[in-house]
C-alpha cells in the first residue's frame, strides 16, 4: 500500500515538529468535555498527588477555569467514562464502545465467576456500590494481589468485572471507585475499523510521533482490546500507509493527514509546568528527541537513587523543555524547586516573569491563597 506524502509542502525539521507537537496539543482552553476529545478521547489518571493528580495537572491548561479536582467532582454528570485504553484513565463514550465488549487476557474458571455473579448480584441490589458494601455483604475473604501484597477478593472481582465491561464507574468516594451495573454493549461490526479509529485516537493525542513511539503505542492497545490483539500489525501498517509522514534526522514521524507542522505556530512567551503523563512529554523517546535530554519518571524510584525528583514537573519555556520543578505545599503556600538541564534558569527578565506568572496560576488551580 503506497504512503501518502507528507502533508506539507516544506520538509519539516526538527523545531517544526517541536513547536507543532506543543502547539496541537496545548490548544486554546475549551470546556472539560471538549478537551479531553481533543485529546483523543483519553485522559491519564494517577493517584499520586503532588501537587495535585496527574489528570487535573493535565486538564488545567486545556479547560477554561479548571481547578483541582473538577474532573472527580463533575464525573457523575459528565458522558466520560473510567476505564483502560493505553493506560487507565476517563475516555469518552465513543472511544469505550471501541474497546467492548472486551475479553481479558486472564480467563477466569467457572469457580471465579461464581464468585464474580455474586458480586453483581449484590451490584445490582445496591444499585450502586462501594466495595465496602459488597465486601461486608459477602465476606469473600482476601487474595494476594499483582504487586505481591493482600487485597479483598471482592475488591479485585469489581476491578476485573469493570474492565470486562460489566460496571461502570459512576463517582468516587475519598478517591475509591463506586459502581453500578453497565448496560451490555455490541461489539463494533468491522474489528479492522475499530483498530483503526483506535489508532486514530491515539495519534490525535500524542503526535507527531517517531515510528518507534508510534508502534509502541498500538503494542499497547493489547490491554485496551486483547480481543483483537492478532490485528494490531495491521493496523499499524495501515496507518504508517494513511498518516501523513517525513524522515526527519534519521527518524520516521507521522501525525494527522490534513495537518502542516511547518505551520507558524503561535507559541505564547508562558512557562507551563506539565504533568508527568502530559501528552506533550508522554514519549520518552520523542522527549529526547525534540528536546535532547531524558526526562523520567521518578516517583516510585527509591528516594536514593532520584536525579530530579519525586514529582519533577517538566517545565515548558515557550516551545523549550528547559528543566523541571518539585512542587510542595507548605503552611498553605505553594513552594517550586526549579532545576535547569543547562544549570541555570535562562537569564531573561521575561522568563523570570513568566515563571511567576505559573506559580501563581498554580497557587489559584490549588484553591490556595494568593
Amino acid at each position: 500500500m503506497p504512503r501518502p506524502a507528507s502533508s506539507s509542502r516544506t520538509p519539516p525539521t526538527l523545531d517544526h515538529l517541536r513547536r507543532y507537537a506543543v502547539a496541537r496539543s496545548l490548544f486554546e482552553p475549551t470546556t472539560l468535555v471538549a478537551a479531553v476529545e481533543k485529546l483523543g478521547g483519553f485522559v491519564q489518571a494517577d493517584p499520586l498527588r503532588a501537587p495535585a493528580r496527574a489528570q487535573d495537572l493535565t486538564l488545567r491548561h486545556r479547560v477554561v477555569g479548571y481547578r483541582a479536582g473538577d474532573l472527580e467532582r463533575s464525573y457523575p454528570e459528565l458522558p466520560l467514562q473510567e476505564d483502560f485504553f493505553v493506560n487507565y484513565g476517563f475516555v469518552t463514550p465513543e472511544l469505550r464502545a471501541l474497546m467492548h465488549p472486551r475479553t481479558a487476557r486472564r480467563v477466569w474458571d467457572k469457580a471465579r465467576w461464581k464468585l464474580a455473579q455474586a458480586v453483581l448480584d449484590e451490584v445490582a441490589r445496591l444499585g450502586e456500590a462501594h466495595p465496602d458494601a459488597v465486601d461486608a455483604a459477602l465476606a469473600q475473604g482476601r487474595v494476594k494481589n499483582w504487586f505481591g501484597g493482600s487485597s479483598r477478593l471482592s475488591t479485585e472481582l469489581l476491578d476485573g468485572l469493570h474492565y470486562r465491561g460489566h460496571l461502570d464507574v459512576v463517582r468516587r468516594d475519598g478517591g475509591t471507585r463506586c459502581y453500578a451495573l453497565a448496560v451490555p454493549s455490541t461489539a463494533p461490526s468491522d474489528p479492522h475499523a475499530a483498530m483503526d479509529a483506535l489508532v486514530a485516537a491515539l495519534v490525535q493525542k500524542y503526535a507527531p510521533l517517531p515510528a518507534k513511539g508510534l508502534g509502541r503505542l498500538v503494542t499497547m492497545l493489547h490491554s485496551a482490546a486483547p480481543q483483537w490483539a492478532a490485528l494490531r500489525r495491521a493496523a499499524l501498517a495501515r496507518a504508517k500507509a494513511r498518516l501523513a509522514h517525513a524522515t526527519v534526522e534519521g527518524a520516521d514521524w507521522y501525525w494527522p493527514e490534513g495537518e502542516d507542522p511547518t505551520r507558524a505556530f503561535r507559541i505564547p512567551s508562558q512557562v507551563r509546568l506539565l504533568a508527568p503523563f502530559d501528552p506533550v512529554v508522554w514519549d520518552r523517546d520523542r522527549f529526547e528527541r525534540l528536546w535532547g535530554w531524558a526526562y523520567r519518571f521518578e516517583a516510585y524510584t527509591p528516594a536514593a537513587k532520584r536525579v530530579r525528583g519525586h514529582y519533577a514537573l517538566p517545565l515548558l519555556w515557550r516551545d523549550r523543555v528547559i528543566g523541571w520543578a518539585n512542587a510542595r505545599v507548605t503552611e498553605g503556600k505553594l513552594h517550586l524547586d526549579c532545576g535547569y538541564v543547562e544549570g541555570n534558569a535562562p537569564h531573561d527578565p521575561a522568563f523570570t516573569r513568566a515563571l511567576r506568572a505559573e506559580q501563581t496560576r498554580l497557587t489559584k488551580f490549588l484553591g490556595l491563597p494568593a
